[in-house]
């Protein structure tokens, strides 16, 4: 007997229909084909116990078991409920003519228990453009599909659940949330706040006109200036997520497996801080079964290099493409993937090794030549990818204890909020800009002219402070992100002066 079951492959962040065609016939064997994995491949073994441990069988005939389309690699232990299922009716322990109407997903445990998957959101979407009534699936992935609408989505704690549903002997209820409620009610604030940070007024401002453009920004300060503080409270005064990007996010982290089970969707925007010793592959995705890296991890969000230099220069170079071009596409023989990668770079560094370059009170010091060579480590290309680069200062004991709080994220979220709508507005016509950062050669003549006196300072500037040209464009954008933020048309001359202040490695004695 043929028995067909509906199933879903993850190929980058979208799923792809996948059908297990079951025919049992007489003899003995168990031939899985269709380009499984080793973990596919390993799935009659847990079939069988599962089967026997839940008093069914698997009676001794031959089986052929077909993953269709063949080209298409399928990948992990999800495929284990739906080759059980198509089994029990193919062998004719389960009587239903259902299985058409449903899609299913779930790894089995040897008890017949479901264990949770990857990838769910993609593939509850896929099976809702594909016109399945319904989605079965692990309990602990219920919520996750549920944010899809129009979709039957049923939590399966036992794979004999399962058989009795098909059967009409158990009534399922969906699974069902209110996916605007959940989305609003999870935009509180972050815990983290710029009011509990003392002093370090130019830091918060530039971390404000950053955020308000996003742009790409680097501290440069000795250890225990509060970088790493800084950078941490910076997500809580970016715009909040709009529910399209909050799938989108989704999606990414279904894929890597990286949702918690009691999170339908992400609404606070991502903050990924991966440690130095991070690999390429790992910060920008790939290996020999494609995963999305930290790059895309933390689309739509902030990603935080902490101690830039002690990455590897491999690693840095890496992400030269996809803070250019927004995405990462991993190429090898036999696939191509693309995956979003729409972050924010905040970077954070010492001044040289010992990290008191220059400090007249430390007895830690370095030399020129060795700050030098340390700063090389950062390649210009990279930095030229970073708008802001900003000292940071140790605070001074009076403003460490003034015991009066900062201004809060919240007072400084909303005036980031009103600079990013002006951006909108101006960029509505524009599919890939949204924000200056974002803006090419031609949008900056545009967006960007200067009166006599604005263009007479910049070029003062980059002639006696030695700037490079590749200072020029990110002065004129971090210049059109400081006028939105005071709401003023037209960028004016002390709009500039504020600029030409954050291109600190720009400067003669830094780079």
């Amino acid at each position: 007997m043929l028995t067909k079951v509906f199933a879903a492959a993850i190929y980058g962040i979208d799923a792809h229909p996948v059908t297990i065609e079951v025919n049992v016939d007489k003899g003995i064997g168990y031939h899985l084909v269709g380009l499984p994995d080793k973990a596919v491949s390993e799935s009659n073994y847990r079939i069988t116990a599962a089967l026997q441990n839940s008093s069914y069988r698997l009676p001794g005939k031959k089986y052929i078991i077909n993953m269709a389309p063949a080209d298409l690699r399928k990948e992990g232990s999800a495929y284990d409920l739906p080759i059980a299922i198509g089994i029990l009716h193919a062998t004719g322990q389960l009587i239903t003519d259902d299985l058409d109407k449903y899609l299913i997903m779930g790894e089995l445990s040897l008890d017949g228990g479901l264990q949770p998957i990857k990838g769910t959101l993609p593939i509850a979407l896929k099976a809702k453009e594909l016109g399945f009534e319904g989605i079965i699936l692990p309990a602990q992935n219920a919520k996750e599909a549920a944010i899809v609408d129009g979709l039957k989505v049923y939590g399966i704690e036992n794979i004999v659940d399962v058989i009795h549903f098909f059967e009409g002997k158990k009534t399922l209820e969906p699974e069902h949330i209110d996916l605007e409620d959940l989305f609003y009610k999870q935009l509180e604030f972050p815990e983290f706040d710029f009011a509990d940070v003392k002093g370090q007024e130019t830091v918060k401002r530039c971390l404000e006109i950053a955020a308000a453009g996003g742009h790409n920004i680097i501290m440069i300060g000795p250890p225990g200036s509060g970088k790493t503080m800084l950078a941490k409270r910076i997500s809580g005064i970016l715009p909040p997520m709009e529910l399209q990007e909050a799938l989108e996010t989704t999606k990414i982290h279904s894929v890597a497996g990286k949702l918690k089970n009691d999170i339908g969707i992400i609404s606070q925007r991502p903050f990924r801080s991966p440690h130095h010793t991070i690999s390429d592959v790992a910060l920008v995705g790939g290996g020999s079964y494609p995963q999305p890296g930290e790059i895309s991890l933390a689309h739509n969000g902030v990603l935080f290099l902490d101690e830039l230099p002690e990455f590897k220069r491999t690693v840095l170079e890496v992400m030269r493409q996809p803070l250019e071009d927004r995405e990462v596409n991993i190429s090898r023989a036999r696939f191509s993937v693309t995956y979003p990668a729409s972050f924010m770079l905040v970077a954070s560094m010492n001044p040289s090794p010992s990290g008191y370059f220059n400090d007249g009170d430390s007895r830690m010091t370095s030399s020129p030549a060795e700050m030098q060579r340390y700063l090389n480590k950062i390649s210009g290309p990279l930095l030229d990818r970073i708008d802001i680069h900003v000292e940071v200062n140790p605070v001074p004991f009076d403003k460490l204890s003034d015991k009066r709080r900062g201004e809060p994220s919240k007072v400084i979220r909303e005036r980031v909020i009103a600079a990013r709508k002006i951006q909108t507005k101006r960029f509505e016509g524009h599919d890939k800009i949204h924000y200056n950062a974002q803006m090419n050669s031609k949008e900056i003549r545009k967006y960007c002219q200067l009166d006599d006196t604005s263009l007479n300072l910049l070029k003062n500037a980059m002639e006696k402070l030695n700037l490079s040209a590749r200072a020029y464009d990110r002065i004129l954008k971090v210049a059109r992100t400081i006028a939105d933020l005071e709401h003023t048309e037209n960028i004016e001359s002390h709009h500039i002066a504020e600029a030409i202040q954050y291109r600190s490695l720009d400067r003669d004695g830094w780079i």
